[in-house]
């Protein structure tokens, strides 16, 4: 019945979350610290209408402890390996601290990039087709036109004070891996 599928709509109630279970298929789960994100029940709560290009500046493994710690009060929902391996810290459906900008955070899935943005050999091959496949199934779901508009870098966040992912990103190239991904859902 139509009561049993909006019983979670009522105040103080989640949706259903099984422990583990992630967004994008082939993800490795590892949860960012729950300081670092505000469980949501997005798109209904907040609607998803952007992704935001992060970089780490750093490397893989060094992101994944920053975003377990309590105290750095910022992560994203999603990390790229060099390699192209992915792994989800927060699920789509909260809120990951990630864009400075609280209504961004709000309407969009941040991705993290391992490595830094003045070091070209950071952006692999696998890492933009990964990012791309990611990219391509999260505009999918929620509707998100491929564009420069609806995916941004972290520097084209109002009131944000970074630069990535910097100029040696390329933007062209990573547009048209993510409109080259055949169209699904999951």
């Amino acid at each position: 019945s139509g009561l049993s599928r909006l019983w979670w709509r009522l105040p103080g109630a989640q949706k259903p979350r099984v422990a583990g279970a992630v967004d994008f298929g082939g993800a490795r789960w590892v949860e960012a610290s729950p300081s670092n994100y505000r469980r949501a029940d997005r798109p209904d709560d907040y609607r998803i209408d952007r992704v935001v290009v992060h970089v780490t500046q750093g490397s893989y493994a060094s992101a994944v402890k920053v975003f377990q710690d309590p105290g750095h009060g910022a992560a994203t929902h999603y990390i790229v390996r060099k390699d192209g391996h992915v792994t989800q810290m927060i699920r789509e459906l909260d809120v990951a601290f990630h864009a400075g900008n609280r209504g961004y955070n709000e309407r969009s899935v941040g991705i993290e990039h391992e490595g830094f943005v003045d070091d070209a050999s950071s952006f692999t091959d696998a890492m933009y087709a990964a990012s791309a496949r990611l990219t391509a199934r999260i505009c999918a779901r929620y509707g998100i036109p491929v564009d420069r508009e609806h995916i941004i870098g972290h520097v084209e966040v109002p009131g944000a004070d970074h630069t990535d992912p910097g100029r040696h990103w390329d933007w062209d190239r990573y547009i048209r891996l993510v409109r080259a991904v055949p169209a699904t859902r999951t």
